[in-house]
């Protein structure tokens, strides 16, 4: 029986076909986790440690008489939320006012954005002489800066010299006198305009993408098949799209629901039809002076946005199993 025989101190011979073993340096072990590294204390910074803070602050009465020395505010526990949701109470019917206001803005829009979106990303799915360009000019309205978009809106709004009254009413005559669309019902309509106008490029810019994805042979097989346009968008596009779409619906919806640039640069002081729910909380905090309770209204609401989150994933997971 022959065998091997190694000198001491050499490294014993590595039989034919055997796995080369790889050693690893220490410093790439944690390579990764220095490259993560800044965005998780970027995420503490910016996120994480003031979410924290703010749950603290919601169970201190903090007013403006604790303003230089908030920690030495009164423990207050849960009473800024008892305030919050107590249904008799008048803090309590004007907040779900703004919510019942934020749910209907949020579901015209996330509606609107979606059905625009999609038409035009269908509409501009096959190449033809001046695509490119119609691409771009779709694209403007999420481009530009809220303050510039909305501040142009509210010139268009203005009752005697604004465009959408000239039009509307001089031109096509659809509306007796120059109504005012920044006060009353009007309000909300136009925050619904310019919500839509704002965020249907995205919802457009998204689904272009998603297009791209399906293969063109399907829709050729469809055609053969005797499938017209509504058909092949019914049994297609949108079941190809369904990825894309449950992504997209939850960003809107997010944005849509926080959103407290437009209805702020719209209106400064929303009336009560256009009184979003991000715009109340800042009053609740910075006009009566009562950050322990717009702290409270705050957590509401970010414990709100992640039952809904968490549910829409939950379902989308339990509908994507039984397909």
């Amino acid at each position: 029986m022959s065998g091997t025989v190694t000198a001491p101190g050499d490294a014993p011979a590595r039989a034919p076909g055997a796995p080369r073993r790889r050693f690893r340096r220490p410093g790439r072990a944690l390579l990764p986790y220095l490259l993560v590294l800044p965005a998780l204390i970027a995420e503490l910074a910016i996120h994480v440690i003031p979410m924290i803070v703010g749950v603290w602050m919601s169970l201190l009465h903090l007013t403006q008489f604790f303003i230089r020395n908030w920690t030495a505010a009164p423990y207050g526990g849960l009473t800024n939320y008892r305030v919050a949701v107590d249904a008799n109470g008048p803090i309590a019917k004007d907040l779900f006012h703004s919510f019942l206001i934020t749910v209907a803005v949020t579901v015209l829009v996330v509606a609107g954005a979606w059905l625009f979106g999609l038409a035009a990303a269908v509409f501009l799915e096959r190449p033809f002489r001046g695509r490119g360009t119609l691409r771009t000019l779709f694209l403007v309205p999420y481009a530009l800066p809220v303050f510039t978009a909305v501040i142009t809106w509210r010139f268009m709004f203005q009752r005697d010299a604004g465009m959408v009254n000239a039009v509307l009413s001089d031109e096509l005559h659809l509306t007796h006198g120059h109504p005012f669309w920044l006060l009353g019902g009007n309000s909300f309509v136009a925050l619904v305009v310019i919500s839509v106008w704002r965020l249907w490029p995205f919802a457009f810019l998204t689904l272009t993408a998603g297009l791209q994805s399906i293969p063109g042979d399907l829709y050729e097989a469809a055609a053969i098949d005797g499938a017209g346009f509504v058909r092949r968008l019914r049994s297609v596009t949108l079941p190809l799209l369904r990825p894309v779409n449950r992504v997209l619906l939850l960003v809107l919806f997010l944005w849509t629901f926080n959103d407290f640039n437009t209805a702020y640069i719209l209106f400064e002081q929303p009336p009560a039809d256009a009184d979003m729910i991000s715009i109340h909380i800042y009053n609740a905090s910075f006009l009566t002076w009562n950050f322990g309770l717009g702290s409270a209204m705050s957590v509401l609401l970010l414990a709100f946005l992640l039952v809904v989150t968490l549910g829409y994933l939950g379902a989308g997971r339990l509908r994507s199993r039984h397909a």
